[in-house]
């Protein structure tokens, strides 16, 4: 008993500590961001008919489906094209500070907001890639995915060097202002009765709004380090708990296709990877799918492995070896998808919900070849570009970040 008392309490302090996978919650926003941020770059000439108001899928058809399902999205909030130019602007820029860390909680809520309005304003574009990064926006809200590699760890690092120094470091300023505004922006949506089809994302956004400026308030004004020990066990607990939520859909995609396919007559066969490799929509390059789908012993040893692999990598993660292994064969899988089939989005999507699995010293090693190579860059530029180094998350000061926490 007294074992498995030691052993549990061991378990809760370790979950109330220290947010858990800060790389791999690192690499997640940076995989999710990117991957948003691509596609809203290439379709930027197409995105009146994706998402415009004049679309294909006009305006009043979007607010008859969204009436009745009752999903989110700000696009709704006006039919005016001035409004979606500016909203399409804003999912691009906030997609931008996440992918850089820059006030990553902040950009975490407005690239959510981002993600559901446009995708529920057209429900019927895009593919599974999207899906997944529907449901990963909300998850991401919930981390603290600017622990590395972000522009807010290198302000804390600074800030904590000069403090070590004994120099004043400066207040912050733009975190309460960007607070502020985003508080008349939800005041205003409020009693203008946009929130009024749905109640899950407006309680997240205003209980997202409230605990940001608690934090602060609790970090300046605080007397004792009780309060800011308290909110730090929350914070720690809720992105401990989305990044397992986070690891358990992906499992769950990859164990419920694979499922699935094992029903399908042609995945029982071994013929259903030769399909649609000769389908127009799915061929950007027919010279290339031609060849793959040549032999027919290929096409049956890939189409039996996509389903073990899937089936079995729930199963693999008690194994690191072989859970390593899969990895690489499920993202070798997706990247030849991406050029094959030509769906590089969804490839992406599914890299970076793959790389939340990823062994913590392997990204450590790709984050020194990263710094390396901005180290290069920086020395052939003009001006000292050079990041600082970062001490581990684990060793640095709770509570010190402020806005970005």
């Amino acid at each position: 008993m007294n074992r498995l008392s030691l052993t549990l309490s061991r378990g809760i302090a370790r979950v109330t500590e220290s947010a858990l996978g800060p790389y791999q919650s690192a690499v997640i926003r940076i995989g999710f961001a990117t991957t948003w941020l691509l596609f809203l770059l290439r379709e930027f000439p197409h995105r009146q008919e994706l998402y415009g108001p004049d679309g294909p899928w006009g305006w009043d058809l979007a607010q008859q489906l969204t009436s009745d399902n009752h999903a989110f999205t700000a696009l709704m909030w006006s039919d005016g094209q001035a409004w979606f130019e500016i909203f399409y602007l804003l999912a691009i820029l906030a997609s931008a500070a996440l992918l850089l860390g820059w006030r990553t909680r902040t950009a975490s809520v407005l690239f959510m907001v981002g993600v559901l309005s446009l995708q529920n304003r057209s429900v019927f574009v895009g593919d599974g890639g999207d899906n997944v990064l529907h449901l990963m926006s909300l998850y991401l809200v919930f981390t603290r995915c600017g622990q590395v590699w972000s522009l807010d760890a290198r302000r804390a690092a600074r800030g904590e060097a000069a403090r070590v120094r004994g120099e004043r470091v400066r207040p912050d300023r733009v975190g309460p202002v960007l607070w502020l505004v985003l508080g008349l922006v939800l005041v205003g949506a409020t009693l203008a009765g946009r929130f009024d089809n749905g109640r899950l994302v407006p309680a997240l956004l205003w209980t997202a709004w409230v605990g940001l400026g608690l934090w602060w308030a609790v970090q300046r004004r605080a007397r004792s380090q009780e309060p800011r020990i308290l909110l730090d066990v929350i914070a720690n607990v809720l992105h401990n708990g989305a990044l397992f939520v986070i690891m358990a859909e992906a499992c769950l995609i990859y164990a419920t296709a694979g499922w699935y396919k094992i029903q399908g007559s042609r995945w029982q066969d071994g013929t259903a990877v030769y399909y649609p490799l000769h389908l127009d929509y799915f061929s950007p390059w027919p010279a290339l799918a031609d060849l793959m789908s040549s032999s027919g012993t290929i096409m049956m040893i890939v189409t039996y492995g996509t389903v073990m692999v899937q089936v079995a990598f729930p199963f693999t993660l008690f194994n690191r070896r072989v859970k390593n292994v899969l990895l690489v064969l499920m993202m070798t899988e997706h990247a030849v998808i991406a050029v094959v089939l030509g769906l590089p989005f969804f490839s992406l999507a599914m890299i970076t919900a793959d790389a939340v699995f990823l062994p913590t010293s392997f990204l450590l090693l790709l984050g020194g070849w990263a710094a390396r190579a901005w180290g290069r860059l920086a020395r052939r530029g003009d001006g000292d570009l050079t990041l600082p180094p970062q001490r581990a998350p684990e060793e640095s000061t709770p509570g010190r970040v402020g806005f970005t926490a």
